[in-house]
């Protein structure tokens, strides 16, 4: 067992957090399940476990914050956090790899990137955006999760980072009515992402270089800032074109096109829509921008 908490974040789960629960169970010094009052049947799965402990909290539409609250209430003993989603799990490499890294890390080390691969109708994304390297676990005391409506990124106060060479995996069981509904649920928070960035709303995404985030992150962010940059509609073809046949998504199979036409192309052309619709009403105001995004879609810049 390793010196680890883990923090997953629940709202009716039960399709994955036995597969996540039982994954980390025997690594995991304690775990918190931080719920969002859960219909379904997670509590129950969850509460066989020992190590398990619930917290619930209200979700108000942002991760971070729900993140942040866990940190802040759960009462964390490890030496070292790792963030999970339910639909995660661990590969066993990095399993045996966090065995025989975490206990030897020296103190100037406060962070750990882990490569993340999307499973998407239960085949390995090799093609495309793989890997995805990602800051998941941290020091205890030493991140949290930066505030933002979309990419959210675990951010440390001091301390390095290492690069682990094994993946975590996210394999979402759900169908692909469900899939493509989260992204329209996503939409409009990215949307008001990139006007963010593109009109300097509110000012956040000028403070982005000096995060102490992953590197890989870091480049992701400048890209995207590049990206807000680019005219609508005309970008979104651009990236599916990029994924697709440079990145090499067609490598993939039909389960690759689906997954890159839905997520670089179909979603960022709805997330294009939501911009065009917006600014319709609103023109490049920002104050009009923030009433818009406040009283139709209760999300707040």
């Amino acid at each position: 067992m390793l010196d680890l908490s883990v923090i997953i974040l629940t709202k009716d789960e039960e399709l994955h957090i036995k597969r996540c629960l039982d994954n980390i169970n025997e690594i995991a010094k304690e775990i918190f399940i931080i719920d969002s009052f859960s219909y379904d049947k997670t509590l129950e799965i969850a509460k066989s476990y020992p190590k398990v402990q619930i917290l619930q909290n209200k979700w108000l539409n942002n991760y971070a914050m729900q993140f942040n609250w866990g940190l802040d209430n759960a009462p964390i003993t490890g030496k070292w956090i790792l963030r999970l989603d339910a639909d995660e799990y661990l590969m066993p490499e990095l399993i045996e790899e966090l065995k025989e890294t975490l206990p030897n890390l020296n103190d100037n080390i406060s962070g750990c990137v882990i490569n993340r691969r999307h499973i998407f109708m239960d085949k390995w994304m090799k093609g495309g955006i793989y890997p995805v390297k990602l800051l998941r676990i941290f020091r205890n005391g030493k991140g949290r999760c930066e505030q933002r409506l979309m990419d959210e990124h675990i951010q440390l106060s001091d301390g390095k980072t290492i690069d682990l060479y094994n993946d975590f995996c996210d394999h979402n069981l759900n169908n692909l009515s469900w899939f493509c509904h989260k992204h329209v649920n996503y939409a409009v928070r990215e949307a008001a992402d990139l006007l963010d960035i593109e009109l300097g709303i509110t000012g956040a995404a000028e403070t982005d270089d000096n995060k102490e985030i992953s590197e890989q992150a870091i480049a992701k962010r400048k890209k995207k800032h590049s990206y807000a940059k680019k005219p609508l509609f005309w970008r979104s073809a651009a990236y599916f074109i990029y994924r697709y046949f440079l990145k090499g998504g067609w490598k993939d199979g039909k389960e690759g096109f689906i997954f890159t036409f839905i997520q670089g192309w179909w979603y960022r052309t709805l997330v294009d829509a939501k911009i065009f619709e917006i600014k319709r009403k609103s023109g490049n105001n920002p104050e009009k921008i923030k009433k818009i995004l406040t009283e139709e879609y209760g999300i707040h810049l």
